[in-house]
């Protein structure tokens, strides 16, 4: 903690003149220029003491042309806001909180109750469960990112309002920062997120967390970000213990080479034979058996990357906002006909699975219909006995500003539906499907749930599907406490769940249902298995809602950039990226004064 907080203060004092004991009042950005002319002026014990120079020290930037050492050094995304701000002072601070109101056994019982509520939240892609809540000693800056996505619903109604709205604002700026792409609109969005953290963050103040007040280095260091992707673009992966990465050979790339269950032995294994690999290139090159008319390494690895492109996840290649495609093995075990199959699986019988597949065949087929397939009568619907194959997953890639994302800022997920999800119960993931595609973002969609991937083949076309259960929003605007969505289920006149047959190509991505828990403590039998059963409403998760404004299947185009693209009326560039030739997704609007190489291409 010594560390980071050295390397904050540090970094504070070379880029602003704000005072240790009123960091957020009136200040200025140093420079070479204010340096020279304080040290100029003032006697060395009033320079250290109110500016914090050494007026005997020169930087060895000094004598840099045009290099200024106070706009040099970057954010540092882990100590500042993921770790710092986050984990460190919020989640600490709603702890805190919780013994001043309702004494140590009080905050005792809800602080489990949060934990049972973070326990509770259902699987989703690349989600770090937690099966004992968030009390565990030893943090990584993975399980703050973890814990940044299920927070905020486990404690309401648990805090104040105000409390939620200061932990939903800070939120909403991380996730914007962290996005690869910024505009204009995002930097206004940043500030606009900020504004609303220093407003609702008095609440920690106000109820006695911290009466001393809110002068803290790492939540000051938030008021820079903006000026920091001017200068340096996005600062995604940014960190100040960026040098220390020897155990990403040898822990996280074996981990991502995984199947993430079970994982150490297969971690070790992966290492050894690495270090046999090492070892037998030394003995090959020393008995001359590697010396002859071979290709050089690099145009080998660009080889392999052109076929293979990057890991499960992270997708190189042309941008199209969102592309769904079936497993490439069927499952076993399944009767073959629409009749036998719902059975089969212990799912209501009314509409009839058979029925779904005809209105959805009805839909498919006269797709302007003034009438849906779902309101004609039998008699009119396609005739179906075709063969049925069942699937446990489907793949869906997808442009992700803010996730981890190949060349092209592509994403891949896998959409569960199987009886058995690694001996802990079923697993039916939540997604998002079209609704309307001149709508942007959540209008726009619909939540829903897998309850069966399956295909077959009608008129000899293939028709690879979902069978899934409706979720309808609660309103027209997200919800004022968390700025977060709230679907309900969709129920039928009989009481059963609402569900309907839709083609995989209407599907968007994964969708993260987490429970509305209310006031009331979670039963005990309640746990990320069987959640989505028992709730009846549910907030749409920070995990895939966080890029649901990008969604606009219509209003995107693909472009292949060559330089810096965009400037602001500041002069400031707008797009950042410097790597040649790489497909950056943008709204046309946003794009200004864009040097542009290639040719646009529309993208559904």
């Amino acid at each position: 903690m010594t560390y980071c907080t050295n390397f904050e203060l540090i970094s504070l004092q070379l880029r602003c003149t704000a005072l240790p004991h009123d960091l957020d009042g009136k200040a200025g950005l140093r420079s070479n220029a204010h340096r020279d002319a304080l040290c100029d002026l003032l006697n060395p014990k009033t320079l250290w003491s109110d500016y914090g120079y050494i007026g005997d020290v020169t930087p060895f930037t000094a004598d840099f042309p045009r290099a200024d050492i106070h706009e040099l050094l970057t954010s540092d995304l882990l100590h500042q806001v993921i770790k710092g701000t986050f984990k460190d002072h919020l989640v600490t601070w709603v702890s805190e909180y919780l013994v001043i109101v309702h004494g140590k056994s009080g905050a005792a019982a809800i602080m489990a109750d949060i934990d049972r509520r973070i326990a509770a939240v259902p699987s989703f892609p690349g989600l770090r469960r937690f099966p004992e809540g968030h009390g565990f000693k030893q943090w990584t800056g993975d399980d703050s990112k973890a814990l940044m996505k299920v927070y905020l619903p486990a404690i309401v109604g648990h805090v104040p309002p105000q409390m939620v709205q200061a932990l939903a604002a800070f939120l909403d700026f991380c996730y914007l920062i962290r996005r690869s792409v910024h505009t204009e609109a995002t930097l206004h969005d940043i500030d606009e997120a900020l504004a609303r953290f220093h407003e609702h963050r008095q609440i920690f103040e106000k109820v006695g967390v911290r009466p001393e007040g809110l002068s803290l280095p790492r939540q000051h260091s938030l008021v820079h970000y903006k000026t920091v992707i001017q200068l340096f673009g996005s600062p995604n992966g940014l960190c100040s213990s960026i040098t220390e990465s020897k155990h990403i050979k040898a822990v996280k790339e074996p981990w991502r080479c995984s199947s993430h269950y079970k994982a150490l032995r297969q971690m070790l294994l992966t290492n050894q034979r690495l270090d046999k690999l090492a070892a037998s290139k030394v003995d090959f090159i020393a008995r001359g058996m590697l010396s002859g008319p071979l290709p050089a390494l690099g145009v080998v690895l660009e080889a392999i990357e052109d076929e293979d492109g990057d890991e499960d996840d992270m997708v190189a290649g042309l941008r199209v906002m969102a592309e769904v495609f079936l497993a490439r093995t069927p499952a076993h075990g399944y009767p073959s006909q629409a009749h036998e199959l719902l059975q089969h699986l212990g799912l209501p019988q009314s509409p009839t699975f058979k029925h779904l597949i005809q209105t959805f065949l009805y839909d498919q087929l006269h797709p302007d219909a003034p009438i849906p397939g779902s309101e004609q009568p039998l008699n009119l619907l396609p005739t179906f006995n075709g063969r049925i194959k069942v699937f446990h997953s489907a793949v869906a890639e997808f442009f992700a500003p803010s996730d981890p994302a190949g060349v092209g800022g592509m994403h891949r997920e896998q959409i569960q539906a199987t009886p058995s999800w690694r001996g802990e119960g079923p697993r039916h993931d939540c997604l998002f499907a079209t609704n309307d595609p001149n709508v942007k973002g959540m209008l726009g969609l619909h939540a829903a749930r897998a309850v069966l991937f399956f295909s077959f083949k009608f008129n000899h076309v293939l028709y690879p599907c979902a069978l899934i259960q409706w979720f309808s929003l609660v309103g027209e605007e997200p919800c004022k406490q968390t700025g977060m969505w709230i679907v309900e289920r969709d129920w039928e006149e009989d009481g059963t769940q609402s569900m309907g047959v839709i083609h995989v190509d209407s599907i968007v991505r994964g969708a993260h249902l987490i429970p509305v828990y209310g006031e009331e403590f979670v039963p005990r039998h309640i746990n990320f298995s069987n959640s989505l059963d028992y709730y009846a409403a549910y907030y749409v998760g920070t995990v895939g809602a966080h890029i649901i404004g990008f969604i606009s299947f219509d209003g995107f185009f693909s472009f292949n950039f060559n330089g810096w693209v965009g400037w602001d009326s500041l002069g400031y560039p707008i797009l950042y990226e410097v790597v040649p030739l790489l497909g950056i997704n943008l709204r046309v609007e946003d794009a200004v004064c864009a040097k542009v190489t290639g040719q646009q291409e529309r993208i559904r």
